[in-house]
């Protein structure tokens, strides 16, 4: 029977995974194996594609006989590595192509490229990229490049490399394949962007379906409040490079140790962070308590630690306060149908944001109401009552006891 007759099932099956909800590590392994099982002698793959991600410029997935695939995820970087810019991938797109071969035995051998004298060495003998455009900004290889989209190797070690059946039957796969991938990265992009700009509660939420104004629900939760100091004179003075080299250095020492803790950052409010630990029980609410408070030690640390290489830099340093409060808030989607905003209101958020102005007043930088400290009293120390701009009646203020912390 034919190749083209056997990938039937195989261009019908990936169709049906472009509809669902596929894991793509998982998909180009049973590609590959299924490949191998109708007799194309696929003994090595690798998928390659650009992502939309903070921390990751492109991701892959390699697969190899009697291995499972694996992912790996490459970082962000100024400058191309050694590995993309010698390597066939970039010379496909650098030149626009579809397909490049190369036998590494035989009459046509050719070694031009570090990655295939190295499967040479390890006893392949045909190495062949095919690329497939996806049109969209997400889908370039680097900036400013065109729209390249997948980007896939297939190798062998059959002595007889591969047929042009073979050739034909792969670049008929690769197109339906390349449908079933456009619809799993673009689904993972989305994730990310929803993750990185909204964070894991609400990037769930409006990943969910609650995309409406109103749609949300009432959280207890631990709130943290953070604001710089002096922002607006060091925005004057400063060069824009400087002052958002600072901010971020600032959000490293205050937003970072929440996530690191089990926190969610809802906002970056201006030069404010507004982050929560949710709880729903008493005993969820020491688990919350404890990690918040794990988080505020590790912040002044780490703060500490900035500023150090900061100053030894001649750079300005950053002072920061912030307010700690305990309640209900109500956690959803607020602002115009056209425009929402994914956050956290209610009168606990506002006594958080008034305890951390009372920093400025106050000598410590941590201020708590009564309600978080007195979850653990002994690491507290109370200031008195004192007026919260707005809030009718006075509320006893506590400063962290950071030596018994």
């Amino acid at each position: 029977m034919s190749h083209q007759a056997l990938i039937s099932p195989i261009r019908e099956w990936l169709i049906d995974q472009a509809l669902g909800n596929p894991d793509i590590t998982e998909l180009f392994e049973t590609l590959c194996l299924r490949m191998s099982a109708v007799g194309i002698p696929v003994t090595r793959a690798r998928l390659f594609w650009p992502t939309l991600h903070p921390l990751f410029q492109a991701e892959t997935v390699l697969w190899s006989e009697g291995n499972k695939a694996v992912l790996e995820q490459f970082e962000h970087q100024d400058k191309a590595s050694l590995d993309w810019t010698e390597s066939p991938l970039k010379h496909v797109v650098d030149n626009n192509l579809d397909t490049l071969r190369r036998e590494m035995t035989g009459p046509n051998k050719l070694l031009d490229f570090p990655i295939i004298s190295e499967l040479a060495k390890q006893g392949y003998t045909d190495f062949i990229v095919m690329s497939t455009k996806l049109d969209g900004t997400s889908f370039r290889i680097r900036d400013g490049e065109n729209d390249r989209g997948i980007l896939v190797t297939w190798s062998t070690d059959n002595e007889a490399r591969f047929s042009d059946e073979d050739l034909v039957a792969m670049q008929k796969l690769q197109r339906r394949f390349a449908v079933a991938c456009k619809v799993i990265i673009q689904s993972r992009i989305s994730n990310n962007i929803a993750l990185t700009y909204l964070g894991q509660r609400a990037g769930s939420s409006v990943m969910d379906g609650q995309i409406r104004r109103g749609d949300g629900q009432n959280t207890q939760a631990v709130i943290w409040y953070s604001d710089l100091r002096n922002s607006t004179h060091l925005a004057e003075i400063m060069p824009a490079k400087d002052y958002f080299d600072l901010l971020n250095s600032y959000f490293t020492a205050t937003a970072q140790p929440i996530i690191d803790n089990g926190g969610e950052i809802l906002d970056f409010i201006g030069d404010a962070v507004l982050g929560i630990f949710p709880y729903e029980t008493e005993q969820d609410l020491k688990v919350a308590a404890d990690t918040a408070q794990t988080a505020l030690l590790a912040s002044c640390k780490l703060a500490d630690e900035i500023n150090k290489k900061r100053e030894k830099l001649g750079l300005d340093v950053f002072k920061y306060g912030i307010g700690i409060n305990v309640g209900e808030v109500m956690f959803g989607n607020i602002g115009i149908p056209s425009r929402l905003a994914f956050s956290v209101i209610g009168p606990a958020v506002n006594e958080a944001a008034r305890i951390e102005n009372l920093t400025k007043k106050l000598d410590p930088i941590i201020l708590a109401a009564e309600s978080f400290a007195q979850i653990n009293p002994d690491q507290w120390k109370s200031l008195g009552e004192h007026n919260l701009q707005g809030v009718s009646k006075q509320i006893e203020i506590f400063e962290m006891n950071i030596n018994k912390s």
